[in-house]
């Protein structure tokens, strides 16, 4: 399993556990017989996430922000190496050295993942 896997698998089984309503992240099945992702509003999915703060009392994080506090907050290793290889898994192009900016690409990339699948690890993600 991908470092993006464990991320949606924080996210979507901690929220629940959190007592967070989930809408049906499906509408159907798509090619291959694979969940077909409902996409999410950003507010939606930053929604999950607040509430596995609010629920962790780790409110203090800037995960909104911070791909390492994201992956904190998510309890995940937020090492230099764990980072590089959900760059790899993402496609960053840019150097693998932990700047700033493979940090932001990687938070963005992140969140738009998260928004456009709805909670499902796309195939390519696999």
């Amino acid at each position: 399993m991908g470092i993006f896997s464990s991320i949606v698998d924080a996210i979507f089984g901690k929220a629940k556990a959190a007592g967070a309503v989930i809408a049906d992240v499906t509408s159907g099945i798509g090619a291959g017989g694979q969940p077909k992702p409902q996409p999410m509003s950003r507010e939606e999915v930053e929604g999950l996430i607040q509430k596995i703060a609010d629920s962790t009392g780790r409110k203090n994080y800037n995960w909104k922000q911070s791909i390492v506090d994201l992956m904190k907050l998510l309890d995940l290793d937020s090492s230099l190496d764990a980072r590089k290889q959900l760059a790899q898994e993402l496609g960053y192009t840019g150097k693998l050295d932990g700047s700033a900016e493979m940090n932001v690409w990687l938070h963005k990339e992140v969140m738009k993942q998260l928004m456009e699948n709805g909670g499902v690890v796309p195939e390519k993600l696999k």
